[in-house]
């Protein structure tokens, strides 16, 4: 995990790529560890760790891209590295946005590494792992079965390095826990998971996610199926986080520039509840997506894509800044870590939260479902925005929870769930890169027995 090795490794590589044919040249590398901890029953059941390192070199030659990578660090795997990247460019078409980015003027500190990470025992760690499960277990009798109760920890370091002056480099940690319960009364199982993660151990508390994970399992025996009806729904933060797998692509500049986004050609325009104000931060405190720079090099940013139900503007990396003539907002991600090129994507992007409390929210319902599971989002349209979703969670009447649902359907258009939010609360919660509070849309149609 040493950054000036890794760095010194990138520039030397930058080099033989310039002498080699390369106009312009780019290196990625990456390096990680990775802890994962299950345990059953109290026992440790899986213990994995796993490190990987690998090198992605982009090189621009007559406006073609080129590209390459490796997991080997060796100098003939490095050579081979430079001759098929160059050699790749031949094959790939002209194109005009085909470029580099320079160095930015100012890059954020960010606060993203946990020093102490290291030097934990395993014999801690794995106590982590067995408090999830012991208080999970011991929240209600009807916990009858652990799926699994997991530890994972991760310490990691980036480095970009490319022709055009950029050399930086980064390190940073993330530890988390899941809980995965069966709940069971007569004849009728139900499950329900808890997690929690943070670039700090220290931060995670054990008695929540084991609790999260029993509540949910325990809430939910006993459920039912209901009639048709338009009612209120009420998101719940993790279900609202889930909605984002087909809002979140849709506010990339790519997206819009294929023309596979509900959002083209409405900036300015209004397309949410005046409640609903969306951001994306590459540079939270706390963010397990924050970083200082993005996959390119280019420094993070806070870009406000929806603000009082206004459109504001889209997420770039430098390629499709460049179509539209615009500055990058820093978001270039490389979902294949070091063996894919750059793309857009989402850093920390989260729902701003509201005013007021869950309670009122709930307490203003005269009748609705708290939805708690969403199963089909894969099958919603990203470029319509219409979506037709299995869900479960508990019936309110009269402002109180009433009984546990399962086997209701919600079908509609993203712009239409995103226009009838009438109560956004305060408790903003995030799931890795995704955070929203909890939400109520005013009506829409459920389909049951």
């Amino acid at each position: 995990m040493d950054e000036s090795k890794y760095t010194e490794i990138a520039g030397e590589l930058i080099q033989k790529a310039q002498k080699s044919g390369a106009e312009q040249s780019e290196v990625y590398l990456t390096a990680s560890e990775e802890l994962t901890i299950e345990v059953r029953d109290q026992e440790v059941e899986t213990m994995k760790k796993a490190n990987e390192f690998g090198v992605g070199l982009r090189v621009i030659k007559d406006q073609k891209i080129g590209f390459a990578f490796t997991s080997e660090v060796k100098p003939v795997s490095l050579e081979n590295l430079v001759r098929e990247a160059v050699a790749n460019s031949d094959k790939t078409s002209v194109d005009k946005y085909n470029i580099i980015p320079e160095p930015s003027e100012d890059y954020p500190s960010v606060d993203i590494f946990d020093p102490e990470l290291e030097y934990i025992p395993i014999e801690r760690k794995i106590e982590l792992a067995k408090e999830i499960e012991r208080h999970g277990k011991a929240y209600d009798k009807r916990v009858k079965i652990t799926e699994s109760c997991t530890y994972q920890d991760s310490k990691y370091v980036i480095v970009v390095v490319n022709s055009q002056g950029i050399e930086t480099a980064y390190k940073g940690t993330f530890a988390g826990g899941y809980s995965y319960f069966v709940a069971e009364e007569n004849g009728d199982q139900q499950t329900g998971f808890g997690l929690q993660f943070s670039t700090k151990i220290d931060d995670l508390n054990p008695k929540d996610i084991g609790i999260e994970g029993a509540q949910k399992a325990v809430s939910m025996l006993g459920a039912k199926n209901i009639k048709s009806q338009k009612a209120s729904i009420v998101l719940d933060p993790y279900v609202m986080t889930n909605f984002f797998s087909v809002i979140a692509p849709a506010l990339t500049a790519d997206s819009v520039q294929k023309d596979k986004s509900i959002f083209k050609g409405r900036v300015g325009q209004k397309v949410a509840s005046d409640l609903v104000t969306i951001v994306d931060d590459g540079r939270m405190s706390g963010g397990i997506f924050s970083a200082p720079f993005d996959g390119e090099g280019v420094a993070t940013s806070e870009t406000v894509l929806i603000k009082d139900g206004i459109l504001q503007g889209f997420l770039y990396n430098t390629y499709t800044a460049a179509k539209d003539g615009v500055k990058s907002t820093g978001n270039s991600v490389r979902l294949s870590s070091y063996r894919g090129t750059p793309e857009v994507g989402t850093t920390n992007f989260y729902l701003k939260g509201g005013q007021h409390s869950r309670d009122k929210l709930v307490s203003e319902v005269k009748k609705g479902l708290y939805v708690t599971e969403v199963m089909g989002m894969h099958t919603a349209n990203p470029i319509s925005g219409d979506f037709s979703i299995g869900v479960a969670g508990i019936w309110i009447e009269n402002g109180e929870f009433s009984h546990p649902v399962r086997g209701a359907v919600i079908a509609g258009n993203i712009l239409e769930l995103l226009s009838g939010i009438d109560f956004v609360a305060d408790d903003l919660r995030f799931f890795a890169g995704k955070g929203a509070p909890t939400v109520r849309v005013s009506e829409i149609t459920i389909s049951g027995d």
